[in-house]
């Protein structure tokens, strides 16, 4: 298929970073997790699970588009349904943004855990339309989309991290046994 050729390199590249990604978000997770919070899981479904899913979802797409398919038709079928899953999926972590009691978000959580995965997951499900008749211009979209959810996922995951050592902390000092 010609629309696909050539995207071996940049796939392999985005695909593993964003598995390599996932890898490291569940290290951090993990020693995060040596002081829980109160509702710590309510917040995390808001803000720490999504960079996995959008890392995920990078994954499959990377996986997607590198399967010498015999016509563009069926790995579009398959990232719109990522685009249209990845709006569903939205629409439910701003909910959760909305309801969890631990952390206020401010504007920029909204803008990089509700607005920009929209718009990345609505250029996934609009390029999958277009990709009959405009195949070389889809897949463009398709990889800007796969490297906004990537960047997305590591912004998240920083602000995350940051939150968690520089406010968390020193706000909850371990306390010392003697």
């Amino acid at each position: 298929m010609t629309a696909l050729g050539g995207w071996e390199n940049f796939y392999v590249i985005v695909g593993s970073s964003a598995g390599a990604l996932i890898g490291l978000q569940f290290v951090v997770l993990t020693l995060i997790a040596e002081r829980p919070m109160l509702r710590m899981a309510e917040a995390g479904a808001a803000f720490a699970t999504p960079n996995v899913v959008h890392f995920g979802f990078v994954l499959l797409l990377s996986a997607i588009v590198s399967i010498p398919w015999s016509s563009i038709t069926t790995a579009a079928v398959l990232w719109g349904l990522v685009g249209v899953c990845g709006i569903v999926y939205v629409a439910l972590v701003a909910r959760r943004m909305k309801v969890q009691t631990i952390y206020p978000p401010v504007s920029e959580d909204w803008l990089f855990h509700v607005i920009f995965p929209k718009a990345a997951y609505v250029m996934l499900a609009v390029s999958a339309c277009a990709a009959h008749a405009h195949a070389r211009p889809a897949v463009f979209v398709v990889g800007a989309a796969a490297l906004l959810l990537l960047f997305i996922g590591i912004h998240n995951a920083w602000d995350a991290i940051t939150y968690h050592v520089f406010v968390q902390r020193r706000e909850h000092p371990k306390s010392e046994k003697h």
